[in-house]
C-alpha cells in the first residue's frame, strides 16, 4: 500500500516497548509555507514527515513544540515521533542526524536527538517556550537582510523595555492575537519574560525583543512586536502598552510586525524527561 494512503503508527501499533525520537530542529523560514504540513506547499512538517517515513520505510507524522507562520525561522523547534524498540536499536543518533540532513532541503538543521517516555508530546508536555524579534536599524543591513525586519529610525530601547514590562504575567492577550483565532477560545497565557535590548551584528545595530512564556496565541509575538515598536518610534508612551493589554481587542494594539524577523529560540521541557538517544 502506498505510503500517501497509509495512517502513521501511534504508541499503540508500536508495541509495549515503545517511546519517542525527540528532535531539535531549525530552518530558515523564508521559503516555506509554515511549519503545518499543507498539501501542494512546500513546509517544514511536510519536509520532516517525508524524510522520516523514507528512513523508517512507514508513514511518519511529528507533532511540533508550536507552530510557525510562513517565513518565521527557527532554531530550537522540537518535534516528537513515536518509535519502536526496533527502530530505537536500527538508527544510532549519528546515524539518524546523518540520514535526515541528507532527506531534508538546506533550509532545515537537524540539531539534536533525545528519547522520551512513550506517549511523550513535543507540544503537550512543553513548560516554556523562547521567542526572540530582530529588528535591524539606521542604515540598511546587508549581514541581518532577511533575518531581521529594517527600521530607518532610531528606536527609543529603554521605552519599549518599559512597556514590555506590562505584558509580564498571566493576562487575558485578547489584544495580541489574530482576531479570527480568538473566537470561542480562551486568550489567557502566561508570559514569564518580556526584555528589549541592544546589541550588534558585524557592525550592524540590532533591537533584540525576547518574549518567554508557557504558550503563545497566533501572531502573539509578532503583535506584541508592532506595538512595542509604535513606543520605540515615540508615537506611544510605554504606559500605553497597559491599556492596549486592558482593552482585550485586536483594533487597540499596534501591527502586526512582519514574520521575517522572528525566530522560535528554544523549548523547555521537566529535567529528566529527555535522554540522550
Amino acid at each position: 500500500m502506498p505510503l500517501d494512503n497509509r495512517v502513521p503508527c501511534g504508541p499503540e501499533d508500536l508495541g509495549s516497548d515503545s517511546s519517542t525520537l525527540v528532535l531539535k530542529v531549525g530552518y530558515r523560514g523564508a521559503r516555506f509555507s509554515g511549519f503545518a504540513a499543507q498539501e501542494g506547499q512546500p513546509t517544514i512538517a511536510g519536509e520532516l514527515n517525508e524524510a522520516l517515513s523514507v528512513l523508517l520505510r512507514r508513514p511518519a507524522e511529528v507533532v511540533c513544540a508550536g507552530r510557525t507562520d510562513a517565513g518565521v525561522s527557527a532554531l530550537g523547534q522540537y518535534v516528537s515521533l513515536p518509535v519502536s524498540a526496533r527502530e530505537r536499536r536500527d538508527y544510532s543518533a549519528a546515524r539518524l542526524l546523518r540520514s535526515l540532513d541528507a532527506l531534508t532541503s538546506d533550509d532545515i538543521s537537524l540539531r539534536g536527538v533525545w528519547e522520551a517516555p512513550a506517549g511523550f508530546s513535543a507540544r503537550f508536555d512543553a513548560e516554556k517556550r523562547c521567542y526572540r524579534y530582530r529588528i535591524a536599524t539606521g542604515h540598511r543591513p546587508v549581514m541581518a537582510q532577511g533575518t531581521a525586519l529594517w527600521v530607518r529610525q532610531e528606536l527609543d530601547v529603554a521605552s519599549m523595555d518599559e512597556a514590555a514590562g506590562y505584558l509580564v504575567g498571566e493576562h487575558d492577550f485578547k489584544s495580541f492575537c489574530k482576531a479570527a483565532s480568538a473566537e470561542g477560545k480562551s486568550t489567557c497565557r502566561e508570559i514569564l519574560r518580556c526584555q528589549v535590548s541592544a546589541g550588534q551584528e558585524y557592525g550592524e545595530p540590532l533591537v533584540y525583543i525576547d518574549v518567554e512564556g508557557n504558550a503563545f496565541l497566533h501572531n502573539m509575538v509578532r503583535i506584541i512586536t508592532g506595538t512595542l515598536l509604535e513606543v520605540g518610534a515615540g508615537r506611544r508612551a510605554p504606559s500605553w502598552v497597559g491599556e492596549v493589554l486592558s482593552a482585550a481587542d485586536r483594533r487597540a494594539a499596534g501591527p502586526t510586525a512582519p514574520p521575517e524577523g522572528l525566530f522560535f529560540i528554544e523549548v523547555h521541557y521537566p529535567n529528566g524527561l529527555l535522554h540522550p538517544w
